[in-house]
């Protein structure tokens, strides 16, 4: 829908300055995400992390003129003369304004989803069913957030006829900012576990607020045997239809009995006008949750019983993530296989056009038919080619009836194919070469198999990296920070096994500070991928100035032979001023100087030449995540603030001082300084409180093959695998040279395999080791988590007597790194 710029002052209460009454149809809160300037208006939103109206005059060289904006850019009518700024005193309660505005100007039903796991499951999973009869508008992916909603109620449209969307909060009085978006007349909530506790006083008070969202609703679906939940709701007296489901209260509106799980889930259900049998094509308990909440929200909302048992056996698995994989001929895949509308398309395609700086491949588009969007085929196809252009793709390749009639619409090179096996028929899988290329189809075109043709071949073992996790630990971090606080994010090691590249793309386009790695190689390895912030090099070697020069990379200095040797090599290349970043030892005895006799010489150096010059002046604490070393830690600090303000008062320029590495920015905010070191916790690791971050990476693998052994038989080499009963043994194929510790086996340790702990039975192999899964529902090729998000890397570290680092960077090169965003 198209709003013009007075309509929308009007509704926000704004002081328009501009004359340029144009039409709005495309909201934009993120400058790296525009895709249609000339209808887009940016909201300036001002955040801990950064203020927006920072690049107005980017987005304005880019085509924007309509802008939300706290404070008017200087000298505007000059500088700008043909925008609109839009004026208010908070451009984030703007949007919600504009978004509430909005949504009262549709009566159909909406859902509102909220919980602490499942909101995006349970979104999804009710529209793959509703879709058969409705035209329904949802989130996009996982907006949720007091930006994201929003974003997502802007997208209801005349053609909209149920609206489902999830709500989350991270703290009091947030919901029912979200709840005037929304609207809903259903709620649905999925659970309540630990997820942003910290900012509540118990789990009780969260729900409270969680259940805010539904002050409005004829009709709340949750499970009656979640006594939290089930008490919450009853205690705060929601004048609604309650569609309860149980497994214990034959008197719930939705009871469900027969339970059977086999390779499949298989349950019985019956209302007081209904009753059937359902299947889910999964075995977990959370699916089985979350399908329970479906089925309530759909017998609801009269969907028939024929409809439900064919959409529930036919439900899909939510893969709300696009894929980075490295592909054949030097391409790279961005797969997004699995769903097919306008609004992810543009999402999958800022993500591909992020990538655009740093490689000199070419762009490419494989895109199925879009169905169910709504609108007439025409319109549908000349959006999709508006959203082409915007994002300079070079080729596009359609597959599928309808995208052929509208071949047309598209103004670059083209080519069409029937179906997805004719596309595959033809060799152009193997013909690509030296491009980006994203894969984006409906479901049911199985763009899957094209992935797997173009996907360079390897380890069935995998290393999956969620790079959405990756950037909510840097913003969790990122809150306990003072403004104009700085951080550096650790890379080194491979960022820790996760793959340095992917991972420095990723901070790079989150605005981190500095990134540091360990050698100089690992540096010119990020530069070579278009990685253009500071990089600090922690231990320089002496062979490797003239790398670091090349590179505009930045060392550490610990020592005065390296010092002497460094300075040395800048005046042999002419360079002056190289920033450097100055390690002073107190306590942790590894490197740097010492911090009372070490000093004086220092300055003296550093005052006396030209070559370098001191960028930053830095420590480590020892253990900062233990409180029995807290007096110690306080200790470091003397020693370093007393060296650094030393140091500062001999040189006129600002020099950045840090000490906090990521335990220590949580427990010890005073020693903040102008930086902080991200380390462990960017990868998803507290000691301190682990459950307060995100896991970012899941080893995973998959069962070869399954096998019946006697328990007189043994298992593995040297017949050390001994049974104590008949056991079924499944072999999988990651091993000792992959980074599974040997020392792993003989049921010392143990994988998940369909949410069931299967130790390690025997030897661990080179190549290969064997489980027992005994009593487990599985099957060959069902996958299995080593560690990740279900089971936790310091389970093997602690089986080990050794820390997580070691795990995480014990895995092998050879094993593949696949990188998601949710």
């Amino acid at each position: 829908m198209l709003y013009s710029i007075k309509e929308i002052c009007s509704i926000i209460g704004a002081q328009c300055y501009g004359k340029h009454d144009t039409n709005v149809e495309w909201l934009l809160t993120d400058s790296r995400s525009l895709t249609f300037p000339e209808s887009t208006l940016f909201f300036a939103l001002k955040t801990k992390y950064g203020d927006g109206a920072a690049y107005i005059q980017q987005l304005y060289d880019r085509g924007v003129c309509n802008f939300v904006v706290s404070r008017l850019p200087e000298e505007s009518d000059k500088v700008y003369p043909d925008c609109n700024f839009l004026v208010v005193d908070n451009p984030l309660h703007a949007l919600q304004t504009l978004a509430e505005f909005h949504r009262k100007k549709f009566d159909l039903p909406v859902v509102a989803i909220t919980g602490s796991n499942g909101k995006t499951v349970v979104k999804e999973w009710l529209a793959q069913i509703l879709s058969a009869e409705y035209n329904v508008t949802r989130s996009p992916r996982s907006y949720n957030s007091q930006i994201g909603v929003p974003l997502s109620v802007w997208l209801l449209a005349p053609n909209s006829q149920v609206g489902i969307f999830e709500a989350g909060i991270s703290q009091m009085g947030e919901m029912g900012k979200l709840q005037r978006i929304i609207q809903p007349s259903i709620g649905v909530i999925t659970n309540i576990g630990d997820a942003h506790q910290k900012n509540f006083d118990s789990l009780e008070q969260k729900c409270i607020e969680k259940l805010s969202l539904f002050k409005d609703c004829k009709a709340i679906v949750y499970n009656e045997d979640n006594s939290l939940i089930r008490d919450c709701i009853r205690h705060q007296a929601f004048d609604a239809t309650m569609l309860n489901w149980s497994l214990k209260d034959r008197n719930a509106f939705l009871f469900i009995s027969d339970i059977q799980k086999d390779t499949a889930t298989s349950f019985s259900f019956s209302t007081s006008n209904m009753k059937g049998q359902i299947t889910i094509p999964f075995t977990d308990d959370a699916s089985f949750e979350n399908a329970a909440a479906c089925l309530t929200a759909a017998v609801y909302m009269n969907v028939s019983i024929d409809t439900l048992q064919r959409r529930f056996s036919l439900l899909e698995p939510v893969a709300m993530r696009l894929e980075v994989k490295e592909g054949i001929n030097s391409c790279t895949l961005i797969n997004d296989s699995y769903n097919n509308d306008l609004n992810s398309l543009d999402i999958a395609l800022d993500f591909m056009n992020r990538r655009q700086e740093h490689t000199d491949k070419t762009f490419t588009l494989i895109l199925s038919d879009i169905y169910q969007s709504g609108m007439p085929e025409k319109e549908l196809y000349e959006k999709v080619a508006q959203l082409v252009n915007s994002h300079n793709i070079s080729r596009f390749i359609g597959v599928g009836e309808t995208i052929g009639r509208n071949m047309s619409c598209f103004s670059i090179p083209t080519q069409h194919f029937a179906d997805t096996e004719s596309l595959i028929a033809s060799g152009i899988c193997h013909r690509f070469s030296n491009e980006v290329i994203l894969i984006k189809g409906a479901r049911a075109f199985g763009f899957d198999r094209i992935t797997a043709i173009m996907e360079k071949k390897v380890h069935q073992t995998i290393l999956e990296v969620n790079l959405s996790a990756l950037v909510d630990n840097v913003n969790h971090y990122r809150h306990f920070l003072a403004p104009g606080t700085k951080m550096v994010c650790m890379v080194k090691a491979s960022a820790y096994g996760a793959g340095s590249v992917e991972v420095a793309r990723t901070l790079q386009d989150h605005r981190v500070d500095y990134l540091a790695v360990a050698v100089a190689d690992e540096g010119v390895t990020l530069r070579k991928a278009g990685i253009h912030m500071g990089i600090i090099i922690m231990n320089p070697e002496l062979t490797a100035f003239k790398e670091m020069f090349d590179n505009e990379l930045e060392p550490e200095v610990y020592s005065f032979e390296l010092l002497d040797a460094l300075i040395e090599a800048a005046r042999r290349e002419g360079i002056t001023n190289w920033p450097v970043h100055i390690k002073i030892d107190t306590g942790m005895h590894r490197l740097g100087f010492h911090p009372e006799r070490d000093m004086d010489r220092l300055i003296d150096i550093l005052s006396h030449q030209s070559a370098v010059k001191p960028r930053s002046i830095f420590s480590h604490f020892v253990g900062s995540d233990s409180a029995s070393f807290d007096d110690f830690t306080a200790q470091q600090f003397a020693l370093f603030d007393k060296a650094r303000k030393k140091v500062q008062a001999a040189f006129p320029g600002k020099i950045l001082c840090h000490i906090c590495n990521s335990a220590a920015i949580g427990r010890f905010p005073q020693y903040h300084l102008d930086m902080v070191r991200l380390g462990l916790g960017l990868y998803g690791i507290n000691p301190v409180d682990n459950s307060i971050i995100h896991n970012v990476c899941t080893l995973k693998s998959v069962i070869l093959q399954l096998r019946d052994v006697p328990a007189t038989d043994t298992v593995g080499y040297s017949r050390r695998g001994t049974l104590t009963r008949p056991s079924r043994i499944a072999a999988i194929p990651i091993g000792y040279a992959d980074g599974l510790n040997r020392h792993l086996g003989r049921g010392k340790a143990y994988c998940l395999v369909n949410g069931h702990k299967a130790s390690y039975v025997g030897n661990i192999c080179m190549d290969v080791c064997m489980i027992d899964v005994t009593g487990i529902p599985c099957k060959v090729g069902d996958n299995v988590e080593i560690f990740g998000d279900n089971l936790p890397v310091t389970v093997l570290s602690d089986a080990l007597d050794t820390i997580p680092y070691e795990i995480l960077t014990s895995v092998s090169e050879r094993i593949p790194r696949v990188y998601y965003q949710d």
